[in-house]
């Protein structure tokens, strides 16, 4: 059955293919015009903080390695409530990409400069897709959708290519505008050149120019643990490359990115970059029109590939959410020849085709998809802790060393990321996570709502935390959304000291569940290398 599964380099190659998406189409452009220059440490922050966070999950994820991995987690060792919000927010942070990677395909479409191609010019009204727009959109959910239909094998091998050519064409982006124009003056010659709006501007690009929306992809691959050659070592080495990779990718990127531009563009000053498509606009701008007409073609396929990448994702996370016994059991059915989650990848297509209708361009959904999944990523560091505590005897075949401190330090970095998004996003992020709640109540009501005291209590650390975040990003600086009434840096020192507190309140709220029983039979199948660290 080996030949069904996916090896390492396709692990990566699917990692690679959901990280590298419309994030390097429109992110340098916008962290650019955000922070300036800075927008290159952006990259690296948000770099090295996704990667602390992955160790994480690379921990857990190994420990447990099921479709859906990332729905099943906090069920384990805080109750169904929780496991419900936290699946809950993972399956909508990864359904959303579904249509931002289609609306990113169709908004390059519309700025193709080809006679045969000028009924694509109807796909953008003000900025928003039209009704043509909208259908070319739909068009390309079913794409992602039928690929994943019927088998992950045939998924993975279209996915290796287009993973190939995602590679190949940003290097060659970079590598033909350094050679027709890079001038270091973009930099800045000091300070507060290379940092025109401050160093708060830098925290902010990294909260809504779709930087941790680019790489916090790497959570696709945890997502399909079961069908992975040897999960305990696979998944870990996928991730580490995949994330890698990606970020030497796209800090380059912004460097040649500012690099490139020309002094009639850097006269305006960064405020003004309004580029509809960045790197193909960059190009004519410079005179070569042959690599622009090679990004525009990038521009339809990259998100392409994201998108095939996210479906099968999200169709892996929605299908297991049934084993929490608080949805409809034919969500998991995959009884057919190849295995394929078909009434989950097919309810995910309806979701996604309404959420086009509600979200009409990248930049309201890029902000929506990052508070999204930053928020269910907030129990990955307090499943990890709580683990420890209670389940010290279980395998672990990539056990993180310093998890007592990386754990908090996570907690506290995501809170902080969390309050990058910038208020309102926060408020309206978890107004769209509590929709998912009415569902959990009729099946737990269906159940006799057992164990209703403990759960609830396991859970109250997690609603006290958004409530404080948001009551913060209010109050909080005005570079981040806020009133002003707490200062930056301030601010971040408020958030760090609180989320400090609530994640020992959380590790200690964890209690013994049925879930954790299901955790240990399948913690007890897993396989062990010889030299595991």
């Amino acid at each position: 059955m080996n030949d069904k599964k996916l090896n390492l380099f396709s692990t990566t190659m699917f990692g690679l293919s959901a990280i590298i998406g419309s994030g390097w189409m429109f992110g340098s452009s916008q962290a650019a015009k955000i922070a300036g220059p800075a927008a290159i440490i952006s990259w690296i922050i948000g770099a090295v903080l996704v990667a602390m966070i992955a160790m994480v999950y690379v921990e857990i994820g190994t420990m447990f390695p099921e479709d859906g991995a990332m729905s099943r987690f906090t069920m384990y060792t805080h109750g169904s409530f929780l496991g419900h919000i936290a699946s809950w927010a993972n399956w909508l942070s990864l359904l959303a990409i579904l249509p931002i990677e289609a609306v990113a395909s169709t908004q390059y479409m519309s700025t193709w400069p080809w006679k045969w191609a000028s009924f694509t010019h109807g796909f953008m009204d003000n900025g928003q897709l039209s009704s043509s727009g909208m259908l070319m959109a739909t068009g390309l959910l079913f794409v992602f959708t039928f690929i994943n239909y019927w088998s992950v094998s045939i998924m993975a091998k279209f996915n290796n290519l287009i993973a190939v050519f995602k590679l190949v064409v940003p290097v060659i982006t970079m590598i033909v505008l350094i050679t027709a124009h890079f001038d270091l003056n973009n930099m800045g010659h000091n300070m507060q050149q290379f940092m025109p709006n401050g160093t708060a501007s830098i925290f902010v690009a990294i909260g809504s120019a779709g930087i941790i929306y680019s790489y916090v992809a790497f959570q696709t691959v945890i997502n399909l643990g079961n069908d992975i050659v040897k999960p305990e070592r696979n998944i870990r080495r996928g991730i580490i490359l995949s994330l890698l990779i990606s970020a030497l990718i796209y800090i380059s990127l912004q460097i040649v990115f500012v690099g490139s531009l020309p002094q009639s563009i850097m006269a305006k000053g960064w405020s003004s970059l309004n580029f509809n498509s960045p790197y193909a606009d960059l190009a004519i701008l410079l005179n070569i029109y042959w690599l622009s007409t090679l990004i525009y073609f990038t521009a339809f396929i990259s998100p392409l590939g994201s998108g095939i990448a996210f479906s099968a994702s999200a169709s892996k996370s929605l299908s297991s959410m049934p084993k929490n016994r608080h949805l409809p059991k034919i969500l998991g059915k995959s009884d057919n020849k190849f295995g394929s989650p078909r009434i989950a990848l097919l309810v995910n297509l309806v979701v996604s085709m309404i959420l086009i209708t509600l979200f009409k361009n990248w930049s309201l959904l890029s902000r929506v998809v990052a508070a999204s999944t930053l928020i269910s990523l907030l129990t990955g560091p307090v499943v990890a802790g709580s683990l420890r505590r209670m389940g010290p005897d279980f395998k672990r075949p990539s056990k993180i060393k310093g998890m007592n401190i990386l754990a908090p330090v996570v907690f506290d970095l995501i809170s902080l990321a969390i309050y990058w998004s910038m208020f309102p996003t926060t408020v309206e992020v978890i107004v769209i996570i509590i929709v998912g709640l009415p569902i959990y109540i009729f099946y737990d009501f269906k159940r006799g709502f057992n164990e209703f005291k403990p759960k609830m209590y396991a859970s109250l650390w997690f609603i006290v935390h958004l409530t404080g975040l948001s009551l913060i990003s209010w109050l909080g600086s005005v570079n981040f959304g806020g009133i002003d009434l707490i200062k930056y840096p301030l601010d971040f020192v408020l958030i760090l000291a609180f989320s400090t507190a609530i994640y020992y309140w959380a590790i200690h709220s964890s209690y013994h569940t049925d879930y954790f029983d299901d955790a240990r039979k399948l913690n007890s199948k897993v396989k062990l290398e010889k030299n595991s660290d």
